[in-house]
Parts: C-alpha cells; structure tokens; sequence
C-alpha cells in the first residue's frame, strides 16, 4: 500500500439513467435510491484511496438541491477530501446531464468511511496529498465538518 495518494487517485464517477423504478409517487427520482447510489460511489472512492475494504461510519451532509426526473441522466462523482487515521471522508456530487452536456447539480452529500483489514478491524489509511486550492479548501472544510461530528457524538444526535 503506498503511504500517500493524490486525491484525484479517489476520484469515482457513475451514470445512471433514470426509469420508471426509480420514480417516487411525485414523478422525482425516489431519495432512497440516490442515497444508495451515493453510498456506492462513496464506497468506491475511499477503497480507492485506502486499498482496503470500507465500512460508511456516517453520512452527516445529504443536500437535495433539486429533482431529477425519468429519463434524466444522473452523473454521480466522489472524491476523498480528508483522510485521518483509519478513516477517510467522502464528497459526493450528483448532476443531472442534459442532452447537451451541461450538468446541473442536484445534490452534494460528505460521508465518513472506514477502512477495515483482513479480520474486519480499522486499519491505517494513506495520508493525502493536497495539490490544489480547491482540494484545500475542502480540507479545511472537513476539519470543521470533522469537529461537528464530535459534538454530535458527545450530545447523542
């Protein structure tokens, strides 16, 4: 395993197209299973960076920022944004592709993973290797994100 990894070695994308199964009774795409395709590609991302199967310890950031409708073309991209020591959080993006190519997003979602060895226990994951201001920033962003789960754990929510 190397001792370090670029973020864009995380990177993860995933199409879908939307069809009837995925239609909740409002006609939008049902929440449950863009939840589930954002666990994937989370999942995806962080046995990227850690070369380990993972675990999803929490996902504290769900943002529904408009619907996708049947036959829409979902664009799902994931990224590691902060690693600790046994454990990496996730930024999962979810656009809806227009015909034309441009995408607009419809949610954006952080989740925490945790890399497990063999026997099923936390083990150490790659440190991160941050390149850009962007990739800065979310790290930033993840420290903060990272103390408010803390507070949540202490209070019981």
């Amino acid at each position: 395993m190397k001792t370090e990894k670029r973020v864009e070695d995380s990177r993860t994308e995933q199409i879908q197209l939307l069809m009837p199964q995925h239609i909740n009774g409002t006609g939008r795409l049902f929440g449950g299973k863009l939840m589930e395709w954002i666990d994937i590609v989370g999942g995806v991302a962080a046995r990227r960076h850690s070369e380990c199967d993972v675990i999803t310890a929490a996902i504290d950031n769900l943002q529904f920022k408009e619907g996708a409708y049947k036959n829409d073309t979902l664009v799902l991209i994931g990224r590691v944004t902060y690693v600790g020591n046994t454990s990496m959080e996730v930024r999962v993006d979810t656009y809806v592709e227009e015909l034309s190519g441009t995408r607009r997003p419809i949610n954006r979602a952080y989740m925490v993973f945790v890399a497990l060895d063999g026997e099923g226990n936390p083990t150490r994951v790659p440190r991160l290797t941050i390149e850009t201001e962007s990739q800065r920033a979310e790290w930033e962003g993840a420290l903060k994100r990272n103390e408010l789960r803390k507070i949540r754990r202490t209070e019981g929510y």
